[in-house]
């Protein structure tokens, strides 16, 4: 199972659809994502924070027990070689015109294509029509 970056803060923030995600996880085998939303999960927390949704010291605790889960092997971090960023390159040209692709998107989705997932969770909108692109699904709860 792939997720992306919105379902991990899914996991540990009270958002909707978090009690669906976290049953998800509890479900799942295992769970892949990019070593990107190592950095990418502390910039979610970090908006967070400015829009006053949690505290810093909330969003520090939640940064402990991510990297807690993290060293513990909840989240099995995909490296992002060069070969994942020059595929992710050549998916982002030849994109249609109209496909609205941000690069963490499509890092995350080049990312599930190259260790054979068939599909991948997340929330965004944007990266669930991009999934198609890429020969992915894209899931959401």
């Amino acid at each position: 199972m792939y997720f992306d970056t919105a379902y991990i803060a899914k996991f540990y923030c009270n958002e909707p659809e978090s009690p669906q995600v976290r049953e998800l996880v509890r479900t799942a085998d295992i769970i892949q994502t990019s070593l990107w939303a190592l950095a990418e999960f502390h910039a979610v927390l970090h908006r967070q924070v400015k829009e006053g949704a949690i505290s810093s010291a909330d969003a520090g605790k939640i940064a402990i027990r991510f990297s807690e889960h993290s060293e513990a092997g909840l989240w099995n971090f995909i490296p992002v070689s060069e070969n994942v960023l020059r595929r992710t390159s050549a998916m982002l040209i030849s994109a249609p015109r109209e496909l609205f692709l941000r690069t963490a998107d499509a890092v995350h989705l080049t990312t599930a294509l190259e260790i054979g997932e068939r599909q991948v969770w997340t929330n965004d909108r944007h990266m669930l029509a991009a999934a198609v692109h890429f020969g992915l699904l894209g899931r959401s709860v």
